[in-house]
């Protein structure tokens, strides 16, 4: 079988947000979205610095954390090793 020169051969690929692996493990993505989240949680703690209100804190971290958590999970969750769901 040739290898196409054009083609670059990538141990991952993100694919409409998820991160897969060659070997179709999703930990790299699983530690991009823990990443993700927690640098949300740091501008959280700049709002709330800042004063913004609970009621509007809570509703920023259901738009930003619980979608960036929850995006494509059924597609990804089965890809998941036990360490990664912990």
């Amino acid at each position: 079988m040739s290898t196409l020169p054009d083609i670059a051969r990538v141990q991952t690929i993100k694919i409409l947000g998820v991160t897969i692996s060659y070997r179709l493990s999703v930990n790299q993505h699983v530690t991009n979205v823990i990443a993700s989240c927690a640098q949300t949680f740091h501008a959280l703690r700049v709002l709330r610095a800042h004063g913004l209100k609970k009621d509007a804190l809570e509703a920023v971290f259901k738009a930003v954390v619980i979608a960036k958590l929850t995006y494509a999970s059924p597609a990804w969750w089965g890809f998941t090793t036990a360490h990664d769901r912990q």
